[in-house]
């Protein structure tokens, strides 16, 4: 028996403005095709953000960055440019420039990431549910990252509701008998970056619907934490600080007598 899966992303989505119904705008793209039992809608975070209102005036986008930053992870001089910063920002989220973007908005201003993106899937699922009359849905809301160690981006989910964060296959077998004891299949992420690639970056879809998850969109889904559950932090974050941070803390340390924190 073979699996399947389908995914698209409808033209015809126009400019999203402040104050906007997102989900009458999203019901609306997507009637022509209607959403059936187990699907995933997938939209950005930029008409997420649109929508609610997170376009500010910012004449200087590095200041808006060092606002929305909690941590500062690691920077890197540019010549002729601002320093790159990787930094963790408001959501607990590591990415550059605190996810803080110029791009599609107007100018003088820059678009902030939602406040709570996981909330923002929720209400979009039930007003999208009570529109097409269906009980199982997910929502993932995406946004764009890099990843250590790989060149190009991906998007990622920042928000998520109705489907499986997760698939934890720990306790399993694998197709030789032996014991999985670490995998965990972050779901949602998959979902966000094989949407991107009907959606595109630059051709004005920014919803797309995945077909063919039934196992991950249970029914009777109650909130278990969203896509915020994925961010790895505290002691399980082997990677906090940059070389140039370490190096500049520990030698702080030091010159004040500290044992150098690990």
């Amino acid at each position: 028996m073979s699996a399947r899966l389908t995914v698209w992303a409808p033209d015809g989505m126009g400019e999203v403005r402040p104050g906007d119904d997102l989900a009458t705008l999203v019901g609306d793209l997507l009637d022509a095709e209607g959403l059936t039992e187990a699907d995933v809608v997938v939209v950005t975070s930029k008409v997420v953000s649109k929508a609610e209102g997170r376009v500010v005036a910012a004449d200087d986008r590095e200041q808006a960055i060092t606002d929305e930053t909690v941590r500062v992870v690691a920077t890197r001089a540019r010549p002729g440019a601002a320093p790159l910063r990787i930094v963790e920002n408001r959501l607990g989220l590591v990415m550059a420039a605190a996810g803080v973007d110029a791009s599609n908005t107007p100018a003088g201003t820059v678009l902030l990431l939602p406040v709570d993106p996981d909330a923002s899937a929720r209400a979009l699922r039930e007003a999208l549910r009570a529109r097409f009359g269906i009980d199982r849905l997910g929502v993932v809301v995406t946004d764009t990252a890099g990843r250590a160690w790989r060149d190009g981006l991906v998007d990622i989910a920042i928000g998520a509701a109705g489907v499986a964060v997760v698939d934890d296959l720990r306790g399993g077998v694998d197709a030789h008998g032996r014991p999985l004891s670490v995998t965990v299949t972050a779901v949602v992420d998959e979902i966000a970056a094989a949407s991107e690639l009907v959606r595109g970056k630059a051709a004005g879809r920014p919803v797309a619907v995945v077909r063919g998850l039934g196992r991950h969109v249970p029914s009777g889904w109650s909130n278990d934490g969203g896509a915020r559950r994925l961010v790895r932090g505290g002691p399980d974050d082997l990677f906090r600080e940059g070389v140039a941070e370490a190096y500049a803390r520990g030698h702080a340390d030091g010159v004040a007598g500290l044992t150098p924190r690990p």
